[in-house]
C-alpha cells in the first residue's frame, strides 16, 4: 500500500510563514505530478500548485509571488513555501500525487492564518 502523509500546518499570523511538507511512503515505482489543493469551510476544493517530475510548476493567479511548490524526488517528498500568508489562504491543504500510476490523496493540513 501506499500513502501520501502531509505535516507543517498551524496557525500563523497574517504576513506570516508556513512550509508543508508532503512524504509519500510504501511500495512506490512511480511518482508523476505532484499537486497542492485546498479547502475552505463551506468552499470547493481548489487546485493551488502543481509540479510535474521534471520540474515545471504551475500556481493559482491568488499564489502567485507568494508561494513556492518544490519536490525532492531522492526523499519521495513535495515542499509547499508559504509566504506573506493572509487570512483568505486558511484551508485545509491537502497533497495529492499521482503514485504508480493512480491518483492518491493524503489526510490534509490544517492552516489557520489570523488577522
Amino acid at each position: 500500500q501506499v500513502q501520501l502523509v502531509e505535516s507543517g500546518g498551524g496557525l500563523v499570523q497574517a504576513g506570516g510563514s508556513l512550509r508543508l511538507s508532503c512524504v509519500a511512503s510504501g511500495n512506490i515505482f512511480s511518482i508523476n505530478n505532484m499537486s497542492w489543493y485546498r479547502q475552505a469551510p463551506g468552499k470547493q476544493r481548489e487546485l493551488v500548485a502543481a509540479i510535474a517530475s521534471g520540474g515545471s510548476t504551475h500556481y493559482v493567479d491568488s499564489v502567485k509571488g507568494r508561494f513556492t511548490i518544490s519536490r525532492d524526488n531522492a526523499k519521495n517528498t513535495m515542499y509547499l513555501q508559504m509566504n506573506s500568508l493572509k487570512p483568505e489562504d486558511t484551508a485545509v491543504y491537502y497533497c495529492n500525487a499521482d503514485l504508480n500510476f493512480r491518483p492518491a490523496w493524503g489526510q490534509g493540513t490544517q492552516v489557520t492564518v489570523s488577522s
